[in-house]
């Protein structure tokens, strides 16, 4: 049976990766992620690309760290903590700056105007005719004559206008 005595302490407590690596490794994925998430995959859940990212990155890093990847429990916490610094970093930036804030969360896609559906916007997110009927039947929509909008948010969501339908008269969220 083992016993206190026999942890290394050293190996444990004292981190065995250059600290810069940690933070070059850290920013690297957290941006190459956030990248490919904010530019292949718009459609998500109700959570934002950010948020996944974040809670995706951070279980990953914190098993290695925790399974032994890294020799000592500092290297797994710096590169957590780097994680959440650009999380937060990338929050900051886009409520004060507001150019920044347009890159980091896409602009609304019209998907139907007037009735008539934006072919080009549909297949640029590989939204089928079937899917954009889906998601119009769940808003209690039955035919795209019925639409006055319906757009693809920023976060993935589709929000849909029936005609002569107010924003204040639609779901508390207006998302489907």
């Amino acid at each position: 049976m083992f016993g206190i005595d026999q942890i290394q302490w050293t190996a444990l407590l004292l981190p065995d990766t250059p600290i810069i690596e940690i933070l070059i490794r850290g920013t690297v994925m957290y941006f190459a992620l956030f990248l490919l998430l904010r530019f292949v995959q718009k459609r998500s859940s109700s959570m934002s690309t950010a948020d996944l990212l974040v809670i995706v990155v951070i279980a990953d890093a914190a098993q290695n760290g925790m399974a032994g990847d890294y020799k000592s429990l500092p290297d797994g916490v710096l590169l957590v903590a780097v994680i959440v610094l650009w999380s937060v970093a990338l929050d900051w930036l886009g409520y004060h700056v507001p150019r920044f804030a347009r890159f980091l969360h896409p602009v609304p896609l019209d998907l139907v105007r007037d009735g008539v559906p934006n072919e080009r916007n549909l297949e640029r997110e590989l939204i089928t005719r079937d899917e954009l009927m889906s998601v119009l039947r769940e808003q209690g929509i039955r035919r795209l004559e019925d639409v006055e909008e319906a757009r693809m948010e920023g976060n993935g969501k589709v929000t849909v206008f029936g005609r002569g339908s107010h924003p204040a008269q639609d779901d508390e969220d207006g998302v489907s």
